[in-house]
């Protein structure tokens, strides 16, 4: 199977949105709203990196990564989420191509670090950790991860965009 990812184009918003809702529909720790989440960030400008893959020519996966507050002043961080996959095609390597395309783009773009609210289990293998140092308000703390792209390590109190909680 060939897997393409590619940067989002504005035809793509449609598929990234039934996408988005099919992918979370049959998860009990999801709030239901992952795709007015990549919604809210598009219209507001703030979806810093929105890839998605495809698999001939269909869109089957996405990714959205969004700016990040840390409380010590910390720039260059950001959140990786939500990342959707259709669910016929999950565990097929596309959410693991997506992490690492994104991860990459963060990179060349001179990010310092990643944060993201997910499954431990999964993002370990891309380097994310638990840090103590970065806490996220009214979430369970083993699920909150972190990256550092430089070495340099952020302190303090991550706040996601308004869109992870707004009128969502």
């Amino acid at each position: 199977m060939d897997i393409v990812i590619r940067p989002e184009q504005s035809a793509d918003t449609e598929r990234i949105r039934a996408l988005a809702l099919n992918a979370f529909l049959a998860q009990t720790q999801s709030s239901h709203t992952e795709h007015r989440i990549i919604d809210r960030l598009r219209e507001t400008n703030s979806l810093s990196i929105s890839l998605v893959a495809e698999v001939d020519g269909e869109i089957v996966g996405h990714i959205a990564f969004s700016d990040v507050d840390i409380s010590d002043g910390s720039t260059g961080w950001y959140a990786l989420g939500p990342l959707s996959v259709l669910p016929a095609m999950q565990r097929k390597g596309i959410g693991s191509a997506l992490v690492r395309a994104g991860l990459k783009e963060l990179r060349q773009r001179g990010a310092h670090g990643c944060v993201l609210l997910g499954n431990p289990a999964f993002y370990r293998q891309f380097g994310f950790r638990n840090n103590p140092d970065l806490l996220l308000a009214e979430s369970p703390q083993e699920n909150f991860l972190a990256q550092s792209l430089t070495g340099e390590n952020a302190r303090g109190v991550v706040t996601y965009h308004p869109a992870f909680f707004n009128n969502c």
